[in-house]
C-alpha cells in the first residue's frame, strides 16, 4: 500500500480534489467537516474545552492536522509511507510522526485517549482488519475512543468520487454496520455509528441539521466509535 500511495505523494491535493470536482466543493469543506464532527464528539464524551490525545493512524501527508490542532492535545500520526511522513513532519513539526509498517503501530501499549483512522480502513484488505483493530484498540487508553471515519457506500455520489479518485482503485468500502463489527469484534464497549457529510455547506447551523440526521445512513462519509 505505500508503494501506491507514494507514487502520488506530489499529486495528492490534485487528484482528490478532481474526483469531488462534481460537487462544486473544495478538499478542505470535507476536512472541516470531519474536524467538526470529532469536535463535537470530544466536547459530549470529555467535556466541553477537554484536547484529548490523539493518534491518527495512517495519516498520509497530514493534511487534516492543522485543522485537528486546535481541538486535540498531543498529536501523533502513524503511517506505511515514509515518504508521506517526511512530508508530514516537514508541513507540521509539532506532530510526532513515526512510520508504522504492516503489524504493530510504533506506539506503546495505552498511548493515548482517541485513536483514529480516517479514510484508510477501505485500503486495509478485510482479512487484515482485525489486526489493524486490535493495534488501534492497544494503543487506546481505558476508557478512550477508537474511532473510524469511513466513505459511506450507500451514497451514490460518494461512490462516485470513489470511483474517480486513481489511488481508490483497490478500495473495498464498508458499510456502518461492518465497521461497528469490526470495533466490537476488537473488545470495544459502547459501539455506535455517525453519518454526517448530509448537507454541502459548512453554516453553523448545518451541523445542528446533521447531528438530528446521524442516525440515519444518508451522509456522505460515517464515523463508528467504539470505547475501550
Amino acid at each position: 500500500m505505500s508503494e501506491a500511495f507514494d507514487a502520488y505523494r506530489n499529486t495528492y491535493e490534485g487528484l482528490v480534489s478532481d474526483s469531488i470536482a462534481f460537487s462544486g466543493l473544495k478538499h478542505d469543506f470535507f476536512l472541516i467537516a470531519k474536524v467538526r464532527f470529532l469536535a463535537h464528539l470530544f466536547a459530549e464524551r470529555f467535556g466541553a474545552g477537554y484536547r484529548p490525545s490523539l493518534l491518527d493512524v495512517g495519516c498520509g501527508v497530514g493534511r487534516m492536522h492543522p485543522l485537528l490542532m486546535p481541538v486535540v492535545g498531543d498529536l501523533a500520526g502513524s503511517d506505511v509511507s515514509a515518504e508521506a511522513i517526511d512530508r508530514a513532519k516537514a508541513d507540521n513539526p509539532g506532530v510526532d510522526y513515526r512510520v508504522g509498517q504492516a503489524g504493530p503501530l510504533p506506539f506503546a501499549d495505552a498511548s493515548f485517549e482517541v485513536t483514529t483512522a480516517v479514510c484508510v480502513v477501505h485500503h486495509v484488505q478485510p482479512p487484515a482488519r482485525d489486526g489493524f483493530l486490535a493495534e488501534m484498540r492497544r494503543v487506546t487508553r481505558p476508557g478512550g475512543l477508537v474511532i473510524l471515519i469511513e466513505h459511506n457506500p450507500w451514497n451514490p455520489l460518494t461512490r462516485l468520487a470513489v470511483a474517480r479518485c486513481p489511488f481508490d482503485h483497490d478500495a473495498v468500502l464498508l458499510s456502518a454496520r461492518h465497521a461497528r463489527h469490526l470495533l466490537a469484534k476488537a473488545g470495544l464497549a459502547a459501539v455506535e455509528s455517525r453519518h454526517f457529510l448530509v448537507l454541502p455547506t459548512a453554516a453553523p447551523a448545518a451541523g445542528r441539521i446533521e447531528r438530528g440526521l446521524e442516525r440515519i445512513p444518508i451522509g456522505a462519509q460515517y464515523a463508528a466509535i467504539g470505547t475501550a
